[in-house]
């Protein structure tokens, strides 16, 4: 993350990397105020067994675009809303020049970026995938679950 205080976002993918026991580091690398600790992060990464970066920037948004043009790993961008209502952000990510992709998720949706590296590391991983699977169950149970609730809310025009 550019910051630490991008953390009460940024633990929203942390949690779900745990519920899936996804081993993470977790830093606060800045591109613009510790670019040689950036290089350093993204050139050794992949040596160091990462697989996929998550990397949240807000305002300029420049910590996902760097990473991916100094490594070969799937990079996830998140914007995190700091001004402009975080579309700086989102647009500093989303806008990489050719060759440079940064998969981005919506303003502050650091709990899709969890989800996506998971979907990403299932693929070459048939337990992880299973419990991806059983998650993705899971999220229709709670609609179900969420409609029949409703069916006992009553109001004198409702008709369901």
């Amino acid at each position: 993350m550019g910051s630490t205080s991008d953390l009460p976002i940024m633990e929203k993918a942390a949690k779900v990397l745990d519920q899936f026991e996804i081993p993470f580091e977790m830093n606060a690398l800045s591109a613009h105020r510790t670019p040689s600790e950036v290089e350093d992060f993204a050139k050794n990464a992949a040596g160091r067994g990462v697989k996929v970066v998550i990397a949240a920037a807000g305002m300029a948004a420049a910590l996902p675009g760097v990473i991916a043009a100094q490594t070969t790993l799937p990079v996830i961008g998140v914007p995190i809303n700091s001004t402009l209502d975080g579309m700086d952000a989102l647009l500093s990510i989303v806008q990489m020049p050719p060759g440079i992709p940064v998969a981005t998720v919506g303003i502050n949706g650091a709990m899709n970026a969890g989800l996506l590296a998971v979907q990403m590391l299932s693929l070459s991983d048939d337990e992880l995938a299973k419990k991806f699977a059983e998650y993705k169950s899971s999220l229709k149970e709670k609609i179900v679950k969420a409609n029949e609730d409703l069916s006992k809310v009553q109001f004198k025009f409702k008709v369901n």
